[in-house]
């Protein structure tokens, strides 16, 4: 069931009135239209009694679609103070559901933030997606979703095939704890200002059985030799690792 909000401001309003031109150094493409947001929401499933994390909020598009689903909580993480403005208005009209945390999300222990079940929808952004991705990986039991929107060429690395030329690091990690598929694709146009690539939504179903820490460490090592020089034998640097 959705969640009757008040009637927010439009989204380019808010962006002038807290001076939130994106920075390309932020990797920042904000997402507005409302269609495409609540899309994205319906693809993580039915967010009843959930609390979800958002990183990289901006001017709240995706937020306020997560508040007019059946969350029980929204948590959005931002390191961008403009952006920590225009959220924070969001969160004095929810009730209480949502917190706005500014901290950079790479150094952020998300499931320590909220109680389970508690699954990650974002929009990463794009200078930063794959290594918070590895990081929630090392976590990914802790997880019951998570839905993140990456450059296409990203996504398609998470969810390439073996023996294909897009397999790689990500998708052996990926596809060792998840179950892994692009569930919708964005072009440019669709974002402010528009990057130069497509984009991709992927969902990631954590596997019910997961490995333990040191064994993720050392694939997580064996994963970065092995294709940290596609153009080597392997067994050159894999050596290092006895």
């Amino acid at each position: 069931m959705s969640t009757p909000l008040p009637q927010w401001p439009p989204l380019r309003e808010v962006i002038a009135r807290h001076g939130l031109a994106a920075r390309h150094a932020l990797g920042q493409h904000f997402l507005l239209d409302g269609n495409l947001t609540d899309r994205i929401v319906r693809e993580a499933g039915d967010l009843a009694g959930r609390h979800v994390i958002e990183v990289g909020p901006g001017p709240g598009g995706l937020t306020r679609s997560l508040l007019a689903s059946a969350a029980a909580s929204v948590t959005a993480i931002e390191l961008d103070r403009r952006a920590i403005g225009a959220v924070t208005e969001l969160a004095e009209a929810a009730g209480g559901r949502l917190r706005v945390i500014e901290a950079d999300a790479l150094s952020v222990d998300i499931p320590a933030l909220v109680p389970a079940p508690r699954q990650i929808i974002a929009n990463l952004p794009y200078n930063v997606a794959s290594p918070l991705l590895i990081g929630w990986l090392r976590q990914a039991g802790a997880f019951e979703r998570l839905t993140l929107m990456f450059q296409q060429e990203v996504a398609e690395r998470i969810c390439a095939a073996a023996d294909t030329s897009a397999y790689g690091r990500l998708s052996v990690l990926a596809q060792w704890l998840c179950d892994a598929r692009i569930v919708m694709r964005l072009p440019p146009a669709a974002f402010i200002p528009p990057p130069k690539v497509w984009s991709a939504v992927v969902s990631l179903v954590p596997h019910a059985v997961q490995p333990e820490p040191a064994v993720f460490r050392a694939m997580e090592a064996m994963t970065a030799a092995a294709f940290g020089q596609r153009r080597k034998m392997l067994r050159g640097p894999l050596r290092g690792l006895g």
